[in-house]
């Protein structure tokens, strides 16, 4: 089982992202709550899928101060570079942030999307993917993670197709991908 790692906030509303084009050329910049109110603005992100030494993909389910998608179970990490941050270095600091953690990772593939979560705003956004290989010990911010578990991809499968409307829409896109493409 996991520690907490702590409740420390490391999401805020005024942290500037990066805007880009759809060809991922950087364009400007805006806060996190503008970037994603209303229909959104396209900027970069990146998500990060964790799997065990045993095949495991690493879940979590957002915690319910998210204001898009709260409660909906989602890969193992997702967030945003910041303004003059490198995507490396976003990712390394997210990943200690969320679950504690350092990971080697291969980048698979990037893509855009849009997905409106009905009143409170969207994403909009060019999403790099990453996979990696860890069995340290996982230590939960509480600000961002409710709950998180270790899943079968056989099993995940199954319960996107029964159940979609519990995972978010991008680890839905993802994970499709993934699994034709990359396993």
């Amino acid at each position: 089982m996991a520690d907490r790692n702590n409740d420390r906030v490391v999401s805020f509303d005024a942290e500037p992202l990066i805007l880009v084009d759809a060809q991922d050329r950087e364009v400007g910049h805006a806060s996190k709550a503008d970037a994603h109110a209303g229909n959104g603005i396209l900027h970069r992100a990146f998500s990060v899928f964790i799997y065990n030494s045993a095949g495991e993909l690493l879940l979590q389910q957002r915690a319910a101060s998210k204001p898009l998608w709260p409660g909906y179970w989602s890969n193992s990490c997702c967030s945003h570079p910041r303004q003059g941050e490198e995507m490396e270095s976003a990712i390394a600091r997210r990943l200690q942030e969320e679950l504690g953690l350092t990971c080697a990772l291969e980048y698979k593939f990037k893509f855009q999307y849009h997905a409106e979560f009905g009143e409170a705003g969207s994403e909009s956004e060019v999403c790099w993917v990453y996979v990696g290989v860890s069995d340290a010990p996982i230590r939960v911010n509480s600000t961002e993670i409710a709950a998180w578990r270790f899943v079968a991809p056989e099993v995940l499968d199954r319960e996107i197709a029964t159940t979609p409307d519990r995972f978010t829409p991008w680890l839905r896109m993802e994970w499709q991908r993934l699994r034709q493409q990359h396993e």
